[in-house]
């Protein structure tokens, strides 16, 4: 069976990406995760029972936890989602994203290279790739007409995050014309779905909501993103394992730009009709205005016709009913995510904030 070496399993994209890993069997899963405050165990407890989960505690900044992983493991393909990944967090505090995002990187490519040197010196020829989660941001911002960012599009980060996803791309890449390290590079949008951390944007609006408290929308609410429902996400990454060509990169998005403000409204919409307020009145009453951040990119938008073309993948869930399907399983998981917001401040949940993924999430 396939090893598959999940970092950052534990948050919201890692998560779910095990989670379906482990459903179709498709291979044994060791989660190398330190637990900060995007990992949540919760996310998967379901697998406690499963022996083809391991989940170990480590920082991926460090050599002798990293190292020591791929060898007693012995990993047929390396999935990195672990990141920090909450643009406010990068603004406040950058140095952590440079060691996690930077320096975590370089560690695991490292660790990476060591391990196939000594496969090739043993005489052995393994199946191993290397896939490298990163996200829209590093490209910076678009103007309202601008073409959708492709594979070529200059790299223009506007925060200190995206600053540190930029870099980590960019090793990568390095890591596979200098050394031959089999890498491939996803460049998503932004991801929605279950086990999103509260403080992210769409979990933001649903719990402010519920909670009778303040809707927060930066500046006018006319900043553009390109959503991708975690699922198809994960459908996309493991294709790319599968079919994708080594030091190549492939944008991950399924054209479904939407206006923050847009969204809002969406969302508002599902919860009047599922849970309305106590007083029978619409919780657009919630919504507020508050001073747009620094630094926050206007619009994202991706032009994902490589991987459609090249490795025949598309997304499977229609926009709309998968952001149903999202507020649904916040309004049946509450124990969830009143545990998670512990993590995280009320102060701090300002509700734009992007996700990938990431997987982001890393995330």
């Amino acid at each position: 069976m396939e090893r598959w070496l999940v970092t950052g399993g534990s948050g919201f994209i890692g998560s779910n990406f095990i989670l379906g890993v482990r459903k179709r069997k498709e291979a044994s899963v060791l989660n190398l995760d330190l637990l900060t405050y995007a990992g949540n165990p919760k996310n998967l407890e379901s697998l406690a029972d499963d022996p083809g989960y391991r989940w170990v505690g480590g920082d991926i900044a460090d050599p002798e936890i990293v190292n020591r992983v791929f060898e007693t493991f012995r990993p047929t393909a390396v999935f990195h989602f672990a990141a920090e990944s909450h643009v406010d967090r990068s603004i406040e505090g950058p140095s952590v994203f440079l060691r996690t995002n930077v320096q975590g990187t370089f560690v695991l490519l490292e660790a990476a290279l060591r391990y196939l040197s000594g496969l090739k010196t043993a005489g052995e020829k393994p199946r191993f790739r290397f896939v490298h989660v990163s996200t829209d941001e590093v490209f910076g911002s678009l103007g309202p007409n601008g073409h959708p960012f492709t594979e070529t599009t200059r790299y223009a980060p506007n925060s200190p995050y995206a600053a540190s996803k930029a870099a980590s791309d960019h090793f990568v890449r390095a890591w596979y014309h200098t050394y031959g390290v089999p890498v491939l590079t996803t460049n998503c949008s932004n991801n929605f779905g279950p086990y999103q951390a509260p403080e992210k944007f769409i979990p933001t609006v649903v719990l402010s909501a519920i909670e009778d408290r303040d809707i927060p929308v930066y500046g006018d609410g006319e900043n553009i993103r390109d959503w991708l429902y975690v699922e198809d996400h994960c459908s996309a990454l493991k294709r790319v394992w599968e079919s994708g060509r080594p030091g190549e990169t492939y944008n991950i998005g399924a054209q479904n730009e939407r206006t923050n403000l847009e969204l809002v409204e969406r969302v508002i919409g599902i919860l009047d009709r599922k849970r309305l307020r106590s007083d029978g009145r619409s919780y657009r009453d919630q919504v507020r205005f508050v001073t747009d951040r620094p630094g926050h990119d206007r619009r994202y938008a991706m032009d994902a016709r490589k991987i459609r073309t090249e490795l025949g993948w598309k997304p499977e869930h229609p926009f709309w009913e998968a952001l149903d399907k999202t507020v649904d399983w916040y309004l049946e998981h509450e124990s969830w995510w009143r545990e998670a917001s512990q993590k995280t401040p009320v102060g701090k949940r300002m509700g734009l904030s992007h996700a990938p993924e990431s997987g982001e999430e890393h995330r």
